[in-house]
């Protein structure tokens, strides 16, 4: 598998934002974006599955299908495991992790099959099978077919190296940057965060419209590979260059312990200057100077933080200060709870499907420019 021969690469997406996912990749201008359930799949070399690390604000993990064979029982993947061009994509002095998963295969016990493919690794490569390795090797053994894929992101990729406090039911990056793409938000309109919480919703929006990208600020798995190119990633890293805006954010917060955390995720995320952070309540919120945009919101849900009866109160303060004050403004709320939302008066229109978030289902819904 050599750089100019292009292969499948995989890009997690939350389930139920395959779509918004599949935009974004489109967008940037991937080959032969397809959705799939859990995520898209494009064609490339391992310079996009780079690119895809560093640029993609949606994407959890990159996955590089390095290959596949069929495997009827254990002593076949044995055999053939211990075949396979390991060399090619992998270095024997980086250690490596093994999963497996077993679907409609003969070979059904996930446990050995690892345990196969660890022993060839280890007995014909010479490589070091270790439980916190730097390197994943996923093996998928679905109608007897076993496919191999590496995970090329490391630490996931919400994870984008610059954010360390976090409130107290964080939104995933990723998931905002998808909630955003859902919105219409292009980098080319101010965005304002009720309820900012750590304040990722409203850095994300201050990254994409002054150019950053979001993997700038951190490493990868694949810089552990053997297609490796050093000068061609800092060159690629290099190339991207950041460009001024005049807009301005907002995020507000009644707690003061988190408008400090995320004034400092925007210092290091290089936008606090794009960002005004203020300690108020839903009821004091004003819009910014300039033109109208977006206000996307994530609540307290009932099943996360407090009880739920107590919240439609503050769904219905929120409500009323959007209409009163926000014309011309469009809203994004995230919520698990269609009758909470309900409780803001907000004109919604019906919500996209569930997406997966904490172990609940949540909607998002939103509204055209308020009257």
């Amino acid at each position: 598998m050599t750089d100019s021969t292009p292969f499948e690469i995989f890009l997690m997406a939350p389930p139920g934002l395959e779509p918004a996912l599949l935009a974004e990749v489109r967008a940037a201008g991937f080959a032969g974006a397809t959705a799939l359930p859990g995520g898209v799949t494009v064609t490339g070399g391992w310079p996009e599955v780079w690119r895809a690390n560093l640029t993609l604000r949606g994407a959890g993990r990159v996955l590089a299908r390095i290959g596949s064979f069929r495997a009827l029982h254990l002593a076949q993947l044995d055999k053939r495991a211990r075949k396979f061009p390991w060399a090619e994509t992998l270095r024997p002095e980086v250690p490596i992790r093994v999963e497996a998963t077993c679907a409609r295969s003969k070979i059904y016990h996930a446990g050995a099959a690892t345990q196969r493919i660890e022993t060839a690794l280890r007995e014909d490569f010479g490589a070091t099978i270790a439980a916190e390795a730097p390197i994943t090797l996923k093996a998928r053994i679905e109608d007897d077919l076993v496919t191999l894929s590496l995970d090329t992101s490391g630490e996931s990729l919400h994870k984008r190296g610059h954010k360390e406090a976090v409130g107290k039911a964080p939104m995933r990056e990723t998931l905002a940057a998808l909630f955003l793409r859902q919105c219409g938000y292009a980098g080319t309109e101010p965005v304002v965060d009720p309820m900012c919480g750590s304040g990722t919703f409203v850095i994300e929006a201050a990254e994409i419209a002054a150019g950053l990208l979001p993997g700038r600020t951190r490493s990868f798995a694949f810089e552990h590979l053997a297609t490796f190119d050093a000068a061609a990633w800092a060159a690629m890293r290099a190339a991207a260059t950041p460009h001024p805006t005049a807009l301005r954010f907002l995020g507000a917060d009644r707690d003061a312990g988190a408008i400090r955390s995320s004034q400092d995720n925007a210092a290091r995320a290089g936008v606090a200057n794009l960002i005004t952070f203020r300690a108020q309540s839903v009821s004091d919120l004003t819009p910014p100077e300039g033109p109208p945009g977006l206000v996307i919101v994530n609540p307290p849900w009932g099943a996360r933080i407090g009880e739920r009866k107590a919240l439609f109160p503050l769904y219905g303060a929120l409500g009323k200060t959007l209409l009163t004050r926000f014309t011309g403004w469009r809203v994004g709320l995230v919520t698990t709870d269609a009758s909470l939302a309900k409780a803001t008066a907000l004109p919604f229109a019906p919500p996209g499907p569930p997406v997966a978030h904490g172990g609940l289902k949540v909607f998002l819904f939103q509204t055209g420019p308020l009257p």
